[in-house]
């Protein structure tokens, strides 16, 4: 992982919260060091694009993860991992990462190979509070950072054009003056599917995360990163 992190990942997970309350104190404190300045790899880059997946067993309070290592290029799968662990937070809406980050970083941690991308499943920037589960994944890591999520949230969309690749502004409405802020984009990444919600994490720029979205969704509405650690982290699950 990358060490030029500026906060220390293992002093966060040593102290992680176990309530609402010390959750979003975390959420408010990190939020800042997220990177917003950088543009980020190009599509096809010439290295590894992780897609990142999590599965609950409720039952067990049990979490398994899987991290899914793409050629940036031809989409081929170079490399895979998973973790299992117990689930150590409640199911609060909007802090979702506090169930997963612990779990998924233990996956990524096994890769042989360091992400030059990190597709995750849910949010960025495109969260109440700004900090979703890419943008936390983003700052603990130093690692470029995306979310790709199935659902707009709690935000507002017009429905984008119907041919691939047409996208609309994804919209909070709550914030103060005239203008709602954008925090992410509906993209359409197949023709006649419904959209994906895509938002910034960490060190990466919207119109290239939405580029990322369209290169790794070459046949499906989800992208190849999501597609595989979503079969990979169920079958972990199935098997812990």
């Amino acid at each position: 992982m990358d060490t030029s992190a500026r906060i220390s990942r293992a002093d966060e997970l040593l102290h992680w919260p176990t309530d609402e309350a010390g959750a979003r104190a975390v959420q408010d404190r990190l939020r800042a060091h997220v990177r917003l300045d950088e543009t980020g790899p190009e599509p096809g880059f010439d290295g590894t694009v992780v897609g990142v997946d999590v599965a609950y067993d409720d039952e067990r309070d049990v979490v398994a993860a899987a991290a899914v290592a793409l050629d940036a290029r031809t989409l081929a799968v170079v490399d895979e991992a998973t973790a299992v662990g117990p689930v150590s937070f409640p199911y609060i809406p909007g802090l979702l990462a506090f169930r997963e980050i612990p779990t998924v970083l233990d996956a990524l941690d096994r890769l042989a190979r360091t992400p030059g991308l990190v597709v995750c499943d849910g949010y960025g920037l495109a969260h109440p509070r700004r900090f979703g589960l890419a943008s936390h994944l983003g700052v603990l890591t130093g690692l470029p950072t995306i979310g790709v999520a199935k659902n707009p949230f709690v935000f507002r969309y017009e429905a984008p054009g119907p041919e691939r690749g047409a996208t609309s502004p994804l919209l909070d409405d709550r914030v103060a003056g005239d203008v709602p802020e954008e925090v992410g984009r509906a993209v359409r990444t197949q023709r006649g599917v419904k959209p994906v919600f895509v938002s910034v994490g960490h060190r990466v720029d919207l119109d290239r995360a939405c580029a990322h979205t369209l290169h790794l969704a070459t046949a499906y509405r989800l992208p190849e990163t999501t597609r595989a650690a979503d079969s990979l982290c169920r079958k972990a699950l199935a098997g812990a």
